[in-house]
């Protein structure tokens, strides 16, 4: 009789580890953001794309500096019926802020990507808030908008950064592997068009700056991509079904 006694909580205490176990995953999964119904690369909580079932593709085009280029971009966005998501730096947008207005005004969706350009990876828990923050409240103050999407400069952030942006109410976005144009350092037009769209596939994000051969190849990408059946949008409306 004991030995049966033994058994049976024995299993009783391997069944409540079992349930115990089930709990903390499932909160894990919650806080994490990812779930059996979710269609998005998330992985520590930061986005790497929208929902991958669906036919959505994102341009990320992420200002610091490059306005000189944007009214022709703006045009071909324009021209195309596309409408997408422009990550904006601080203190390009107080430079700049008739262009931030205009992009705005072209029913483009304004998202934060901090404010000095900083490596978010490195700074201090402070210095994360604060590049956050107040490029938040710039942004706001000049054209009411509150964002809620945030792209850490040159793809640097830890843990902290994203703890900090989800208490100020942002999910934290990330291109999709294979998908950044790195136009930044390559003037080659082809090379970007290649990158932006090569087995490119629903709900991926692409990452793109405001230089010159990023405005040649914008209007190839745009028709390549729709060409293929992809619809192009914003960061937000891809994210839509998480």
């Amino acid at each position: 009789m004991k030995t049966v006694f033994w058994t049976f909580n024995g299993r009783r205490a391997i069944v409540n580890v079992l349930i115990v176990v089930m709990l903390v995953f499932a909160s894990c999964m919650a806080v994490y953001g990812v779930g059996a119904n979710s269609s998005s690369k998330i992985y520590n909580g930061v986005y790497y794309s929208g929902d991958e079932n669906s036919n959505n593709v994102s341009l990320m085009i992420n200002v610091y500096w490059g306005t000189e280029y944007l009214d022709d971009m703006l045009d071909i966005l324009e021209e195309n019926d596309v409408k997408t998501t422009f990550f904006v730096g601080g203190t390009w947008a107080v430079k700049e802020s008739s262009m931030l207005e205009k992009i705005f005004k072209a029913g483009h969706e304004i998202a934060n990507h901090g404010y000095y350009h900083k490596d978010q990876g490195k700074v201090s828990a402070q210095q994360n808030r604060e590049e956050i923050e107040n490029t938040h409240k710039l942004v706001k103050g000049l054209i009411g908008v509150d964002m809620n999407l945030f792209a850490p400069p040159s793809g640097s952030y830890n843990k902290k950064t994203v703890e900090i942006a989800s208490e100020l109410g942002y999910k934290t976005i990330m291109w999709t592997e294979g998908r950044d144009t790195i136009d930044w350092r390559d003037k080659d037009s082809n090379l970007i068009y290649q990158r932006a769209v090569r087995n490119c596939k629903g709900g991926d994000f692409v990452l793109m700056h405001p230089t010159e051969a990023t405005k040649n190849a914008l209007d190839k990408i745009i028709k390549t991509l729709k060409s293929q059946g992809f619809v192009l949008t914003t960061v937000s409306d891809n994210l839509s079904q998480n």
